[in-house]
C-alpha cells in the first residue's frame, strides 16, 4: 500500500495566503483556475473567504479549480496530470493507495500550518484519454472539462473532508517554520518521495519537507505501524 501526501489549496503562490479555519474547521480554498473549470467561488459558498485570504486578489465569481471535489454521497474526485501524475505512475499508485490531502492553513490569531484536511481511498482510475464520462462533465470536474495533458486522469473513491482543525491532523511543528513537520516514527529517510536529501531528515522525529511539489509517496507495503498510523489519521477526519 502506498500513502501519498497530496498539497492542495490556497498558500503564498497561488491564492496569495493560507486557507482558514473557521469556527473550529479547516476550510481548504480551491486555487484559481482559467477556462478549464466553471466553479466560481461563490458557487461554493467560499467568496468572502477566497477574498479575504488573498487580500481581496481573487473576488468572488473568479473561477476556481474545485479539486479534489468531495460529494454528498461520500465519494471523492481527485484529477492529476502531467509531471505530476508521471510521478504518481512511476511509484505505482493505484487501486486501494489512499491520498492524504493537506494544506496551508491559519486559525484568525494563529501562525500558518501545514495540516491534513483529507483523504481519498482509489477505488478506481479514470484515463480521461480514453474519453470523458458524462457525469463527470455534468459535475463540472476541471479535468473532465480541458485535456490538461495526455496523462489526464481522475482518482475515485470513498473521500472525506476534515470537520474539525485537531492537533492529531497538524503536520507543522508547534512555532513552526511552516516546513518543519512532526513525522510519524514510521517515516524514515528514504521513505518518502521528493525527499531523498539526508539533511531533511533531522533528530526529534522530523522533517524539513520540500517548498514545493504536490505529490509525496511512502510506500508501506504491508508494515503495520503505518497502517495503524493511518487508521488514526482517518478516523480522526471522520470524527464530528
Amino acid at each position: 500500500m502506498r500513502i501519498v501526501f497530496s498539497r492542495k489549496g490556497f498558500d503564498s503562490a497561488a491564492g496569495g495566503g493560507p486557507s482558514p479555519i473557521v469556527d473550529g474547521r479547516p476550510v481548504s480554498l480551491p486555487i484559481p483556475a482559467g477556462a478549464a473549470s466553471r466553479t466560481t467561488y461563490r458557487d461554493l459558498g467560499l467568496a468572502e473567504q477566497a477574498e479575504r485570504a488573498s487580500r481581496g486578489k481573487v473576488g468572488a465569481d473568479d473561477l476556481c479549480h474545485h479539486d479534489p471535489m468531495f460529494l454528498d454521497n461520500g465519494i471523492c474526485l481527485f484529477g492529476q496530470c502531467g509531471a505530476a501524475q508521471t510521478h504518481l505512475a512511476n511509484r505505482g499508485v493505484g487501486v486501494g493507495d489512499i491520498f492524504l490531502f493537506f494544506g496551508l492553513f491559519r486559525e484568525k490569531g494563529g501562525d500558518p500550518h501545514h495540516r491534513i484536511f483529507g483523504f481519498l481511498e482509489v477505488e478506481r482510475i479514470i484515463d480521461l484519454a480514453d474519453g470523458v464520462p458524462g457525469d463527470l462533465v455534468r459535475r463540472g470536474h476541471p479535468h473532465a472539462l480541458a485535456l490538461h495533458a495526455s496523462n489526464n486522469v481522475v482518482y475515485a473513491g470513498p473521500g472525506l473532508q476534515a470537520a474539525r482543525a485537531s492537533d492529531a491532523l497538524r503536520l507543522t511543528v508547534s512555532g513552526g517554520p511552516v516546513s518543519l513537520w512532526n513525522r510519524p516514527a514510521w517515516l524514515k529517510a528514504g521513505g518518502l518521495s521528493y525527499h531523498d536529501r539526508a539533511d531533511r531528515w533531522l533528530r526529534g522525529g522530523r522533517l524539513r519537507s520540500v517548498a514545493r511539489g504536490q505529490e509525496f509517496v511512502a510506500d508501506v507495503g504491508r508494515r503495520k505501524a503505518p497502517r495503524e498510523w493511518l487508521a488514526r489519521v482517518l478516523s480522526e477526519i471522520r470524527a464530528s
